[in-house]
């Protein structure tokens, strides 16, 4: 009855602020539909916003490019999702200032895991499977890895300052598309700076596949943070995960959760061997005492012959801080297989299944560099906790300061770059993930388009502001500009009494000629008022909306 209430109350509010129709209101009657097949070419230009609508399968031979700044809503009752099929390709490629967002239909404070699909990439590299083929989760019928003839440098694209909220819909009972789904992901693809946010699911998951990632978080995600199967065998440096003390799943959520082959042999080849370094995880417990969900788990549980290896990386606040589950696991952590140095554990401890082996004597042997803490707060990170505004950069004395260690010979690879600092995040106070990480996306506004696109990035003579074009307009208009050297730029939309309504361009931009979107929703008819503020330079135009 409860529950009954709830939706009511939920339907009552939203149609008094979003109209008759619930969340297609908050979506639009602009938003371009995208479903089906793409089996040619095809680009969404950041002037617009779109919806996905069931499976949106990308086809071998077939590139989807997405512009800086583009928003796609992902619809929940078709459980829309976006797959890059074997021999397809993305390009989407958003900036610090405008990352591509995917994201919920659902209005600000309506917002839940699971209200869409979420992004599969399938390539033709190595799955440790009979066949060296796997069927991904999820129902989509996507099928990854290059059986007998895997081509393990192959390449399903680049994806880069992205961010991914409120997907990981389940297909069937123990049967859920994740947030990013990886599988035999080659190592020519490239995927940094991604953000995955209250997933229903898994946040990442690479079942097989070479594929190797800088600069990755997880937000509040309901299973598992880092989840790897099947012989995935790439390399991670620089990932942070924070976990909601409120937000479990009944499987038992973990930040690292890895296996070797889950339902077959166990030892098949490849072996799961990924090597993460700089992980800063963090899990719902401030202090050993504090309040989380039940179903929380442990910050690595390692299982089923897993070789997964994490080097100058964070684990704390977990109720368990390591388990390393298995004899075979066992004896490839004493055999130097499974490797843990230079790395932090606060809470929990570091224990095993296996009898006679003392997990915590093995994770603490001397020149290792591994230090254990009672306590998250001896780690002495700024504000880790705070998962609406998470400052996870080191105090000044805190052990994560320094310590980092590049010399094993799992980290000689020119991927890695070496840090003096544990985890994520050095204590100059660098943070790679912002401006383009959102850490409250319940409030985020997706309701207008703001991007720029580039019009050409040939150098101009001197700085120009056009006119808006159509003009009078209703409810959109384009605005194009020009500047001539690396500028930071700035365009403010005004009423006819000087005051300001909009800044619909705020960043650095290099030498070109540029569009902006501005979108008038929920303005009067009448005359506005546009102006570039550039080095100096201040250009006004004016314009009418008619409605």
């Amino acid at each position: 009855m409860q529950q009954l209430y709830r939706t009511l109350f939920l339907i009552l509010v939203g149609s008094m602020l979003y109209g008759s129709a619930l969340f297609a209101q908050f979506v639009g009657d602009d938003v371009v539909i995208v479903q089906g097949d793409i089996t040619t070419d095809m680009t969404l230009t950041n002037d617009k916003r779109y919806q996905l609508i069931g499976f949106v399968n990308v086809r071998e031979g077939a590139t989807l490019t997405i512009e800086p700044g583009t928003i796609i809503f992902g619809d929940r009752e078709s459980k829309a999702t976006l797959i890059i099929n074997r021999g397809a390709y993305i390009n989407a490629v958003g900036t610090p200032q405008h990352p591509i967002v995917f994201t919920s239909p659902q209005p600000p404070g309506f917002r839940e895991p699971g209200d869409w699909g979420g992004i599969i990439i399938a390539g033709y590299a190595s799955v440790n499977t009979e066949n060296g083929l796997f069927e991904i989760e999820g129902g989509t019928g996507t099928i990854a890895g290059g059986g007998a003839n895997p081509i393990d440098d192959d390449s399903s694209g680049v994806m880069k300052y992205v961010r991914l909220e409120y997907s990981g819909i389940a297909f069937a009972p123990d049967n859920e598309i994740n947030g990013l789904s990886m599988s035999g992901v080659g190592s020519r693809t490239v995927i940094d700076y991604f953000q995955v946010s209250y997933n229903g699911d898994d946040s990442f998951e690479w079942w097989g596949g070479t594929n190797n990632h800088k600069y990755l978080i997880s937000l509040a995600g309901v299973d598992d943070d880092w989840d790897t199967d099947l012989g995935y065998s790439g390399k991670i440096q620089f990932g942070l995960s924070i976990r909601h003390p409120n937000i479990a799943d009944i499987s038992g959520s973990n930040g690292f959760e890895t296996d070797g082959n889950p339902t077959g042999n166990p030892e098949m080849l490849p072996r799961t061997s990924p090597v993460f370094s700089n992980m800063t995880v963090i899990g719902p417990r401030p202090t050993p005492t504090s309040f989380s969900h039940q179903n929380f788990r442990r910050g690595i549980h390692a299982r089923r012959a897993t070789r997964t290896s994490a080097f100058n990386s964070i684990f704390m606040g977990w109720p368990t801080g390591i388990l390393l589950d298995g004899t075979s696991v066992k004896e490839d952590a004493e055999a130097g297989e499974l490797v843990i140095r230079n790395t932090i554990v606060a809470q929990g401890g570091v224990t095993t299944n296996v009898d006679g082996f003392d997990a915590m004597a093995w994770f603490t042997t001397e020149g290792w560099g591994n230090h254990y803490f009672e306590t998250s707060a001896e780690v002495m990170l700024e504000s880790p906790f705070n998962i609406a505004n998470p400052n996870p950069v080191p105090k000044a004395g805190s052990p994560a300061a320094s310590g980092a260690d590049f010399s094993h010979a799992k980290l000689q690879d020119p991927f890695f770059t070496p840090v003096s600092y544990i985890g994520a995040f050095g204590p100059d106070g660098d943070r790679w993930d912002l401006p383009w990480a959102e850490y409250n996306p319940q409030l985020a506004d997706y309701s207008t388009v703001t991007s720029v696109r580039t019009v050409t990035n040939e150098i101009p003579e001197g700085f120009r502001l056009e006119q808006n074009f159509p003009n009078p307009f209703n409810p959109t208009t384009v605005i194009e500009y020009t500047v001539p050297k690396n500028s930071a730029v700035k365009i403010t939309v005004f009423d006819q009494l000087g005051r300001e309504i909009r800044t619909i361009v705020d960043q650095e931009l290099q030498p070109g000629t540029y569009q902006t979107t501005f979108d008038a929703a929920g303005l009067s008819s009448g005359t506005y008022f546009y102006k570039l503020s550039v080095d100096g330079f201040e250009s006004v135009k004016r314009m009418l909306l008619v409605r």
